[in-house]
């Protein structure tokens, strides 16, 4: 098949010919069955979702938290829904590798506070060019009017299931992957609930491919964004790291038939995803001029100087997305061009380049800069707590998506 748009010039074109290898392209039929799962959704989590809202209020969110923290032999009399998903989740696959899923973590933690860049104006803006998966963020309202809250709740989760040691079972980032499947299903059941969802047009929400796609955004995207600002990767970090994404993708739900089980694995799927999902439209301009909003205000504390700092905030991350992105594809999500903040951010990549090469043939530094990120992604985390009150469990999501779908029903 002919390249996609996104890999047929620009940033992609140039990240496949340094760091893939071998011919990234589909078949028309490859194409075809990656279309089928867009039709799937989650059955366990679905059943377990179901199982909530028939069980009294608060009762069967108690079990799902019992079982999540002390597994579900600590649950007496557990019902059937429960015990088939957690059955599952507590039987992790013959593929994962703990020892790998420790060297995923802690190469991702070397990349400190730089690797927050990538994922938010990396992987969260690329994901707004999917414009059926944005149907949903645009009708749930949080992204578009609450993108600041949001923003923060994506970075902490992210740091939980990236943070060396969190992905063990009963650890945090373990808990917060299946936390999250659970307000996918949710999600998805609220909108099935909507009169006006287009089946047709917008495939089922939050359905498989949609959730590898962001998957991908946050794994094989993220590696890209951080080698683009500078971040060198040995193979086996880029495969270790494509790993543990695997893991948190198989417990968030996601079809093994689906999960990338290397690098070359990993290119291949985001061909598809631009082929079929990544197609923009004014609902992906909404959302992304809501993110840049939120970028834009971290000036309101500076005073006199806040109109300057908004300008630099917002052309300094609207530069990181367009390393990726593109320009045609930056224009049309109505991102800011400035030549001087393109130069600062290629400034930062290439002295990110050269203390990273520095950094990989001394003995000792790359222990050193894991230790130095986690600090900095642990200050950061604490930061974030700080600024938004963070529940750990999702439950307000849960409530509030089933608000919204019963207020557009009533219309």
């Amino acid at each position: 098949m002919p390249d996609p748009e996104l890999f047929t010039r620009g940033p992609l074109r140039l990240a496949r010919s340094l760091w893939s290898t071998g011919d990234v392209r589909a078949e028309p039929a490859q194409l075809r069955r990656l279309r089928m799962y867009a039709a799937a959704g989650d059955p366990p989590a679905d059943a377990v979702v179901q199982l909530l809202e028939e069980l009294p209020a608060g009762r069967g969110r108690e079990l799902f938290e019992q079982a999540l923290t002390g597994g579900i032999d600590s649950v007496s009399d557990a019902p059937e829904p429960l015990v088939a998903f957690f059955t599952d989740v507590e039987a992790p696959p013959y593929w994962v590798d703990p020892d790998r899923l420790e060297r995923g973590a802690r190469a991702i933690t070397r990349t400190g506070l730089l690797g927050m860049f990538p994922l938010a104006d990396m992987s969260l803006m690329g994901g707004y060019l999917a414009s059926r998966a944005a149907k949903t963020l645009v009708s749930t309202g949080d992204l578009e009017h609450m993108a600041p809250k949001r923003l923060i709740e994506t970075a902490t989760w992210w740091l939980d299931v990236t943070t060396p040691g969190a992905m063990r079972h009963g650890e945090k980032g373990y808990c917060s992957a299946l936390r999250v499947r659970l307000v996918h299903a949710h999600v998805r059941a609220a909108m099935n609930r909507r009169d006006d969802w287009d089946y047709e047009s917008w495939d089922l929400p939050v359905n498989q491919v949609q959730t590898v796609g962001t998957l991908l955004l946050f794994s094989q995207v993220f590696v890209l964004g951080t080698q683009m600002l500078g971040i060198r990767y040995a193979r086996r970090e880029r495969d270790d790291i494509l790993h543990l994404w695997r893991y948190i993708g198989w417990l968030m739900g996601v079809d093994e038939g689906l999960l990338p089980a290397g690098e070359d694995d990993a290119w291949r799927m985001l061909w598809l995803l631009a082929s079929t999902e990544f197609i923009p439209d004014e609902d992906s301009r909404r959302l992304a001029n809501a993110l840049l909003r939120s970028h834009s205000g971290i000036g309101e504390r500076f005073g006199p100087l806040s109109g300057l700092v908004s300008t630099a905030s917002t052309g300094l991350h609207a530069a990181i997305s367009r390393m990726l992105l593109g320009d045609a594809n930056a224009d049309f999500l109505d991102l800011p061009n400035q030549r001087l903040a393109k130069t600062a951010v290629l400034g930062l990549a290439a002295a990110n380049f050269a203390t990273e090469t520095v950094r990989s043939f001394v003995p000792g530094a790359t222990m050193a800069q894991e230790k130095l990120g986690a600090f900095a992604r642990g200050a950061y985390a604490r930061q974030l707590g700080r600024l938004v009150p963070l529940d750990p469990t999702y439950a307000s999501h849960m409530r509030s998506n089933s608000s919204n779908a019963a207020k557009t029903r009533r219309k």
